[in-house]
């Protein structure tokens, strides 16, 4: 049951990511990325953390998505439309596609590279590891003791990309 699950959660994570840069319309990315986001948590119940997943749907698929459809609707973007091919140019209309094909095999010889390098065994088969990472109490300490710039600095950026989007927006309207 968990392996077919593992499938379902993993097939609806990698469809719905690739249908986000597929989609011309702004609106239905974002939708899709939802969508990307509970596969996800769902990978998270299937690995035994549920903290993590609850904490997927909520952040991400509830506060970070809310912002991102205030930010396409604030900004009114309009459908993608298709590069115009100059054939007088080829070359040039497809430099940019080339490059990405480049940067991904350089990418994938990457993740090539470092699964090479992943020993077979655990990383830690110290008992109880288990029980200190879900634990909400332990995560909230470390947060807000040992990380708490990094966090504060996380709120701070998003709070500037708010208001930049805002100020973006304000000159276009």
């Amino acid at each position: 049951m968990d392996l077919s699950l593992f499938y379902l959660f993993g097939a609806l994570t990698v469809a719905a990511s690739f249908f986000v840069i597929a989609q011309r319309n702004p609106m239905h990315s974002v939708i899709l990325l939802i969508a990307s986001f509970i596969g996800l948590a769902g990978l998270y119940v299937l690995l035994d953390a549920p903290f993590t997943a609850v904490t997927q749907i909520i952040v991400y698929a509830g506060a970070i998505m809310v912002l991102f459809l205030f930010v396409v609707m604030l900004l009114n973007a309009p459908r993608e439309d298709p590069p115009v091919v100059d054939p007088r140019r080829p070359l040039l209309s497809a430099g940019p596609r080339r490059i990405g094909g480049v940067l991904s095999l350089v990418f994938l010889a990457e993740i090539v590279w470092a699964f090479s390098r992943v020993p077979t065994t655990a990383m830690n088969d110290a008992p109880g590891i288990g029980d200190r990472v879900s634990s909400v109490a332990a995560i909230g300490l470390e947060i807000f003791t040992t990380h708490t710039f990094a966090f504060e600095a996380t709120s701070v950026l998003i709070l500037v990309a708010m208001v930049g989007a805002v100020v973006l927006a304000r000159k276009n309207l």
